[in-house]
């Protein structure tokens, strides 16, 4: 069933914001507006389409570049009158050729990210693949890669230098994500964990 009844469109002039954001990372890619016309096809097709403002018509987000958004899923705020929208980005999502039209300087959730990548890894297998490499040598191997790993980053915390020491400990958390997605975890299954102990 659809969430549109349950969207106050009239608080605004018939248009609320929509805040988009990527599924895997998790990073704010955009703000937009949405009329009633455009949740609807949002919603019926599957691709994040807008209200432009300025063009006063509906545009859906890469009909032009290629560069759609993907919904993942909808959400709206507790006032009803602002759209969260989980997506797939393909490609970069703002205009200039950036990855966020909020031009974050890095990626702050990459290691979600390199997560997905890893599964696609196990997924599409290729040779030429390090993980995928790694992953014929059974979990026996890529347990010994994540205890080589945590050693050598405990050598370069001691007695290396600190370009060192962020190589060391990010082969150690690549790895250690190799060696969950090897026992089926991911790391939501860590967050929980975490947040569980936390409370």
């Amino acid at each position: 069933m659809s969430v549109i009844v349950k969207i106050d469109f009239q608080k605004s002039d018939g248009l609320v914001p929509v805040i988009i954001q990527d599924e895997q990372t998790l990073e704010v890619l955009m703000l937009g507006y949405m009329n009633e016309e455009a949740y609807l096809k949002t919603e019926q097709e599957g691709k994040v389409t807008f209200f432009s403002r300025s063009k006063n018509r509906l545009w859906t987000k890469g009909e032009e570049s290629g560069n759609f958004l993907f919904v993942k899923s909808i959400s709206i705020d507790c006032d009803k009158d602002t759209i969260l929208i989980k997506a797939n980005p393909v490609g970069p999502t703002c205009h200039t050729g950036s990855r966020s039209c909020f031009f974050t300087d890095y990626n702050q959730n990459f290691i979600f990210k390199l997560e997905a990548i890893i599964k696609d890894r196990y997924d599409n297998p290729s040779q030429e693949s390090y993980v995928n490499k790694l992953r014929q040598k059974g979990l026996n191997k890529i347990a010994q890669k994540v205890g080589e790993e945590g050693v050598e980053t405990v050598i370069a915390a001691l007695a290396e230098t600190d370009a060192d020491f962020i190589n060391e400990s990010s082969d150690l958390v690549f790895h250690l994500l190799v060696l969950l997605k090897e026992k089926g975890f991911t790391l939501e299954d860590i967050a929980k964990n975490l947040e569980g102990r936390h409370k």
